[in-house]
C-alpha cells in the first residue's frame, strides 16, 4: 500500500504484466506496418512511459511525436478537454497510430479523433494500454489494446493522481472501499503498541486503544466517562455496552479513517461478538485477528530491561509479569477460538528487528 497526497493505493497490475501487454501491442501493430514508416503520436503526460518501452518493443522503422490533452483534475474527469499541445507538422500521407495511456469514457479520444479530422494523413489508428470497457461510449473504434481492466481510478507507469504517482514502475489502484479492520492480541511486551503505531500511518488506520479511550472519557468527564468511572470506584466491572458506545464514539470521529485497529477490546468472546454486532450496524466488519506472539523468557527480559526506565513497578518484578501472561492466555483462548472459527485469527512472529515484524503484519494484512 502507498500513500499519494491524501489518499491510499494498493498493488494492482505488476511492470511484468505491463510489459508483456506492451510487447503484444508492438507486435499486432508491427504485423500491419512493418513495410511502412507509422508515426506513433503519444498522448501527455500519461503516456509517456507506454511511449518509451513501447519504442523498445517496436523493432522496425517508425517516427515519434507527442500532442498533450487533459481532462482529469484529482481523481475524476472535468467532463472540458483542454489542448495543451497540439498536433505534429508534416504529417500528411502518414499513418498515424494515437498511443493512449489509458481509455476511459472516452472524451479525450474524441478530442484526439478531432483533432486529427482536419489532417491528410493516410490512416489513422487508436492503440491505448489500458482500456476501461465498461465506461467507454464506443463512438470509436480502439484497434489495440494492451490490457482491459474494469472501472477502477489507477495511478503509477505514467498516470497520476494530482501529479504523484507517474514514476511508479507498476500500477496501484484506489483503496476506496474496502476497510481493514483488526483486532491486534500480544502479551505484555510484544510491541503491540509499537507496531500499531506503524501499521496506522502505513494503512490510513485509526489505533483505538481501549485503555486510552476509558482514560480521555474520564479525564475529561464525558458522560460515558462519568459512567464508566461510577462502576470502577464501586469495584465493579465496566459493562460492555459502556465499553461498545465508547467504541463507537471512536469510531464515529474518524470517519475519513481506512479502518481500525482495536487494542485492548474485545478480552472475551462476548465481548467479541458485541464489538461484531456494533460493526454490523455500521456495515463493518473485522478482516482480521493478529496475535504477536513470542516465547515468553524473551518478553519478560525485554520488560524487565524496559522497567528501568519506565517506572512501571510491574515491570519490574518477574512474578508479576508471569502472572500478566497467565491472565492474557486466560483470556486470550477463547478469542482465539472465537475467531479462528470465523476463519479470522493469524498468529505473527513477534520477535526481530521492528522492520521485520511489521513487514510480517503487512504480509497479512495485505492477503485480506
Amino acid at each position: 500500500m502507498i500513500k499519494l497526497h491524501d489518499k491510499f493505493f494498493k498493488p494492482y497490475i505488476k511492470e511484468e504484466e505491463i510489459l508483456a501487454a506492451i510487447a503484444k501491442m508492438a507486435k499486432e501493430i508491427a504485423a500491419d506496418y512493418k513495410d511502412e514508416t507509422p508515426l506513433f503520436v503519444g498522448v501527455l503526460n500519461g503516456a509517456f512511459m507506454f511511449v518509451a518501452d513501447f519504442l523498445k518493443a517496436y523493432q522496425y522503422p517508425c517516427e515519434v511525436s507527442f500532442v498533450r490533452l487533459s481532462s482529469y483534475q484529482g481523481l475524476t474527469s472535468t467532463g472540458i478537454v483542454e489542448t495543451l499541445l497540439d498536433v505534429p507538422d508534416e504529417i500528411e500521407g502518414k499513418s498515424v497510430i494515437i498511443l493512449e495511456d489509458v481509455v476511459d469514457t472516452g472524451r479525450t479520444l474524441k478530442e484526439l479523433v478531432h483533432l486529427f479530422s482536419n489532417t491528410n494523413v493516410k490512416e489513422f489508428k487508436i492503440g491505448t494500454l489500458f482500456y476501461k470497457s465498461d465506461v467507454y461510449n464506443g463512438e470509436y473504434a480502439i484497434d489495440y489494446v494492451g490490457l482491459e481492466i474494469p472501472d477502477h481510478f489507477i495511478v503509477g507507469y505514467g498516470l497520476d493522481y494530482n501529479e504523484l504517482g507517474r514514476n511508479l514502475r507498476e500500477v496501484y489502484q484506489l483503496n476506496q472501499t474496502d476497510m481493514i479492520n483488526l483486532v491486534l492480541f500480544g502479551k505484555p511486551g510484544a510491541g503491540k503498541g509499537t507496531q500499531a503505531g506503524f501499521l496506522k500511518e502505513k494503512y490510513n488506520l485509526k489505533h483505538i486503544s481501549t485503555g486510552d479511550v476509558f482514560r480521555y472519557n474520564i479525564k475529561n468527564g464525558t458522560e460515558l466517562g462519568n459512567l464508566a468511572k461510577s462502576y470502577i470506584d464501586k469495584g465493579d466491572l465496566v459493562p460492555d455496552e459502556v465499553t461498545i458506545d465508547m467504541l463507537k464514539d471512536e469510531v464515529e470521529k474518524s470517519p475519513e479513517a481506512a479502518g481500525f485497529i482495536f487494542d485492548g477490546f474485545p478480552r472475551t468472546a462476548a465481548q467479541a461478538e458485541a464489538l461484531d454486532n456494533f460493526l454490523e450496524s455500521k456495515d463493518m466488519k473485522i478482516n482480521a485477528t493478529i496475535a504477536l506472539e513470542a516465547e515468553d523468557d524473551v518478553l519478560v527480559a525485554r520488560l524487565l530491561e524496559r522497567g528501568k526506565s519506565s517506572g512501571r513497578s510491574d515491570d519490574q518484578d518477574e512474578s508479576k509479569i508471569r502472572n500478566r501472561f497467565d491472565e492474557y492466555n486466560e483470556k486470550t483462548a477463547p478469542l482465539k477460538a472465537y475467531y479462528e472459527k470465523q476463519g479470522k485469527f493469524h498468529s505473527v512472529n513477534g520477535i526481530g528487528d521492528i522492520d521485520e515484524i511489521t513487514e510480517r503484519l503487512s504480509k497479512v494484512i495485505d492477503s485480506l
